[in-house]
């Protein structure tokens, strides 16, 4: 190990050592860590749960009466070649932690007077018998300030929040939106995964040219991990692809009901579709078409499928020839595009490519098309409770003048609200209201990972001070004044073409979590030229989540995996930020309070005790399966964070930087083809027009025919 300052050790070890305690006292975190310790218990899922055990009690400390023996049992246990990658990831921990720790003690800002504070307040806990809720405060007041000082202060917090993220607008579009199937494109991603583990192939509803190669695919190793993706040969009433289309179609019928749309009106709707494996690439696409096909429900729905294979298509055939044609020195603008513009991958990938999609859509297909708005496919709009609550449908809402607004923030500065976005309310709540948070505060007792990070306190805070405002209270009318959000969710939002084109913003292919609030930061400050871009809240514009109602099966399967994500998410989240040519603290004051909490000085401390911590709690539970769970959540974030570690290092050839800047110079490659192209149709150009006709066989060869219905 490498030596360290012994005062920084040595608090470092006390603090862990308030986390974990040692066998006479209970420690912060609620868990009985030494009990969890039996090295004595060879079985074959005692074997991680010692070892995650021996990990907190060395890192306590050699004061810790069990140091020693958890000392020789990572040694003992390394050395079997079955547990060595995951013994060897937590003694790698071992090292790192503390120098992240004596980084955050040494840096120019205030570490060392917050470590110094807290151990002073333990101390004083200690003599006081303080109350467990004093206790944790001052935990989350070191490792996850943005949870700190609300529980006890909500109507305060909430109020100022709201006064923080409140616009004054200077100007409403004078062109919003005005016909939604004619100018709005929607869009969607189907993530998708191989079937259940012990699922005879013969008893899926899948076409049989699929057997042999889903065969191979179930022996592949996955690659991506998401939510709770689409479990190929699930049965129709499971499938959230033909979920979220049938019930975007009957939005659409609801609008022309009540005469927001013509009889004949139809919506354009692109769909992309991601994967867990490699192997599923080449028969998505079958089996989606295949899905699709069998629908007779969908009517007013054009749907267009993007694959992988599609968008190198669009890639090759148009961008690239157009490139060469009006761009001069661009050198391998294959390697440029390839790397940004495509669905496989992480969320960030995807998510960028389904806005980036309908510039490409305006320029080369429909001039008419003004807007994109992405929904996630287990999402719906509840017309009727929607009108009945707000007295607009969620077409009218997308027609809001201040979608396209320009206004002041709370500190004076230019903003541009060229971005919309609605909130979520869960299925089992719509009931009683819209405006029910479909995340509340949580109530104590914290114990686990959320005793160093619980991130649903500054998440119910937002949701229910941004997401939750209705105009007309709270000094915010909705027409003068309204309020700009940076917490937005994956669906239920969208942004102008004007403004995406102007703007550029994208998420980075490295961002697997949090993608859409991700994809703001590039472009968080005002320029000289432009104001900053945000955002616009719509009151009363939500969308019911309907997951668990459906998709119950999928979400278990996909549990671990997305609780190693958003430990990912603060590695990624607080390299990003660093990166970004502006101050941390002024990021993080635009981004705050939930957005802004995954971004710290010590991600590597929180994403190892998170982990930690959570697995301990599934170990101490004793519930059915649930040590199962904790060996599997130890076995996937351990590959996961030490390869994340390794990218957000630099540990790899090029570093996150090198790979932030040259996706930005792809991404102004994509916009500067754009542009050229259009100038170049508009005055005639022979070449331009033959892209144009290439690119309309292109877009008209992903469309998707549904059903009998067209």
């Amino acid at each position: 190990m490498t030596l360290y300052s012994d005062n920084i050790k040595k608090a470092y070890r006390d603090i862990i050592g308030c986390f974990i305690g040692d066998g006479s006292k209970d420690g912060i975190c609620g868990i009985n860590i030494i009990e969890q310790f039996q090295p004595e218990d060879d079985s074959r899922l005692s074997v991680p749960r010692n070892i995650n055990a021996a990990f907190l009690i060395i890192l306590s400390g050699n004061d810790h009466s069990k140091y020693h023996e958890a000392v020789g049992y990572l040694e003992e246990t390394g050395n079997d070649p079955f547990w060595t990658p995951l013994v060897e990831f937590y003694k790698e921990g071992l090292d790192l932690l503390l120098k992240e720790f004596e980084g955050f003690c040494s840096d120019n800002g205030n570490g060392a007077e917050r470590v110094k504070k807290f151990l002073e307040r333990m101390i004083k806990h200690e003599k006081l018998s303080s109350t467990s809720h004093e206790i944790q405060e001052d935990v989350w007041a070191l490792f996850h300030p943005a949870a700190s000082g609300i529980l006890n202060n909500k109507e305060t917090r909430l109020q100022n929040l709201r006064e923080k993220k409140k616009v004054n607008i200077t100007c409403l579009n004078s062109k919003p939106v005005k016909n939604v199937p004619e100018e709005v494109i929607f869009t969607a991603n189907a993530l998708l995964t191989i079937p259940p583990e012990g699922k005879r192939f013969e008893d899926l509803d899948i076409g049989y040219s699929l057997w042999d190669a889903l065969k191979e695919v179930v022996n592949e190793d996955q690659v991506f991990w998401y939510d709770h993706p689409i479990q190929i040969g699930v049965e129709p009433g499971k499938n959230e692809i033909l979920y979220g289309l049938h019930h975007l179609s009957e939005a659409l019928l609801y609008e022309k009901k009540l005469k927001n749309a013509a009889e004949d009106d139809e919506l354009t709707c692109v769909l992309s579709a991601s994967v867990t494996h490699e192997g599923l690439q080449g028969i998505v696409k079958e089996y989606i078409e295949y899905e699709l096909e069998k629908a007779h429900d969908l009517p007013g729905l054009k749907v267009y499928l993007f694959t992988e294979a599609e968008t190198g298509k669009l890639i090759h055939d148009i961008l690239v020839p157009a490139a060469r044609k009006y761009l001069n020195n661009i050198d391998n603008p294959s390697a440029l595009l390839r790397e940004v513009v495509g669905v496989n991958g992480k969320y960030g990938r995807h998510y960028s490519f389904l806005k980036a999609i309908s510039a490409f859509w305006q320029v080369f297909i429909d001039p008419c098309k003004k807007a994109t708005f992405k929904i996630d496919l287990d999402q719906v709009f509840p017309q009727e409770k929607l009108f009945d609550e707000t007295g607009k449908t969620a077409f009218q809402h997308l027609m809001s003048p201040l979608w396209g607004a320009e206004g002041t923030d709370s500190n004076g500065n230019p903003v541009y609200l060229g971005m919309i976005a609605g909130a979520l309310v869960n299925e089992n709540d719509v009931g009683a209201s819209l405006f029910t948070p479909d995340v509340i505060f949580p109530s104590p007792p914290f114990k686990g990972e959320d005793s160093v990070f619980c991130s649903k306190i500054p998440q119910a805070l937002s949701t229910v001070s941004e997401m939750m405002t209705r105009y007309n209270k709270h000094g915010i009318d909705g027409s003068s004044s309204c309020i700009s959000r940076i917490h937005v969710t994956g669906g239920t939002n969208g942004i102008l073409i004007e403004a995406l084109r102007k703007y550029r913003p994208f998420t980075p292919v490295f961002i697997g979590r949090a993608e859409d609030q991700a994809y703001i930061f590039s472009t968080l400050f005002p320029t000289d030229k432009e104001p900053a871009l945000r955002y616009l809240h719509k009151d009363g514009f939500f969308m019911r989540h309907d997951k668990q109602a459906f998709a119950g099966e999928a979400i278990k399967a996909a549990a671990m995996g997305k609780a190693v994500g958003d430990y990912e998410r603060i590695l990624f989240f607080s390299y990003y930020a660093g990166i970004l040519p502006w101050e941390i603290e002024e990021i993080k004051n635009i981004i705050n309070p939930f957005t802004g909490s995954f971004v710290s000085p010590i991600p590597f401390n929180l994403a190892y005790l998170r982990l930690a911590l959570k697995a301990a709690d599934l170990f101490a539970t004793k519930e059915e399966g649930d040590e199962h769970k904790g060996f599997k959540l130890i076995e996937t974030g351990s590959r996961r964070l030490r390869a994340g570690i390794q990218e957000v290092s630099m540990g790899d050839a090029e570093g996150l930087k090198e790979r932030y800047e040259r996706e930005k110079t792809a991404w102004n490659l994509y916009y500067d083809i754009l542009e050229q192209v259009e100038n170049a149709i508009r005055e005639g150009d022979k070449f331009a027009i033959e892209l144009q006709e290439r690119a309309e066989k292109l877009i008209n060869n992903t469309r998707v025919i549904v059903g009998e219905s067209q």
